[in-house]
């Protein structure tokens, strides 16, 4: 009679290392661990690419819409509020060119947060110094949020930076990527207040609404890594999910395999070089009721 699978001890073996979903990839690994294959009655598509947030494949998929793209920076400001009221309304997320960030600022951040995952993770590394679960600490590093409580592991490891109302210590960040994140965190949330001034007009309010609601006061940053995958035809990369905050800015590679829904079936976001991607998250949603 074979032994039962202890699902909670390979967890645990997982998360002692302090190495993540890259530490196995960097071990050799060459089959799937159990703990991170789909159960066969639900099957996924390959892992999404860094920063994507959602896959599934009930509904299916969909090439022929396309999710809208809004330049900030339009002559007419009138012509750029009702886009995004159209967008934040019919899609509840859209693409936005013209909006500021220089791109210099967005390729350091990309490059600075693949350099840390890349990285070795041994002892006295900056892995394994900020390596945690505690819901406290501003800065951390680990492999899935949810690692314990999630039926299944998703294929990635995540870098955690608290940056507002209080941002944290210059040296509790990775030393690699210290100045890079510190200057992207600076430039989008600029480019939040941007869209939440663009948010209170389209809902017919005064520029400054949701800014004097404290809707822009916090910012949380995440920098999601999906490694080369032994088997993706198994695995997931993100589980499906809603964003709980009041917006998210998301900085896209361009390998692409962003999925939202949208009507009932998942479309593929198509990387646009320059771009961030805009998601309505639930707390705004339900200003917006």
């Amino acid at each position: 009679m074979a032994a039962a699978y202890d699902r909670t001890a390979d967890l645990r073996a997982l998360d002692a290392t302090c190495s993540g979903v890259r530490g196995l990839v960097a071990s050799g690994v060459t089959r799937l661990p159990r703990i991170f294959r789909v159960p066969d009655d639900v099957h996924q598509p390959q892992p999404p690419p860094p920063q994507a947030p959602s896959h599934s494949q009930e509904p299916p998929s969909s090439s022929a819409a396309t999710v809208p793209v809004i330049d900030l920076n339009g002559d007419d400001r009138d012509d750029v509020v009702a886009a995004v009221r159209r967008a934040a309304a019919e899609w509840g997320f859209f693409q936005v060119t013209g909006h500021g960030v220089p791109e210099a600022a967005m390729a350091k951040a990309t490059d600075a947060v693949r350099g840390f995952h890349e990285a070795d993770g041994g002892e006295g590394s900056d892995k394994a110094r900020l390596y945690s679960r505690e819901p406290a600490r501003a800065v951390k590093y680990h492999c899935n949020f949810d690692l314990y409580q999630s039926p299944v592991a998703n294929w990635r490891d995540t870098l955690y930076l608290r940056m507002a109302p209080d941002p944290p210590d210059a040296g509790d960040l990775p030393d690699s990527c210290r100045d890079a994140l510190f200057e992207y965190a600076k430039q989008v949330k600029n480019l939040g207040s941007t869209l939440f001034e663009l948010l209170s007009e389209a809902l017919g309010l005064k520029p400054s609404y949701l800014t004097d609601i404290e809707c822009n006061q916090g910012q949380i940053i995440l920098c999601h890594y999906y490694p080369p995958c032994p088997q993706p035809e198994l695995a997931i990369g993100t589980s499906r999910h809603s964003d709980s905050g009041f917006l998210t800015i998301l900085l896209q590679d361009e390998i692409g395999g962003l999925q939202i829904l949208h009507e009932d079936r998942w479309v593929d976001v198509t990387p646009t070089p320059g771009a961030f991607i805009v998601n309505i998250g639930d707390l705004l949603q339900e200003c917006g009721a």
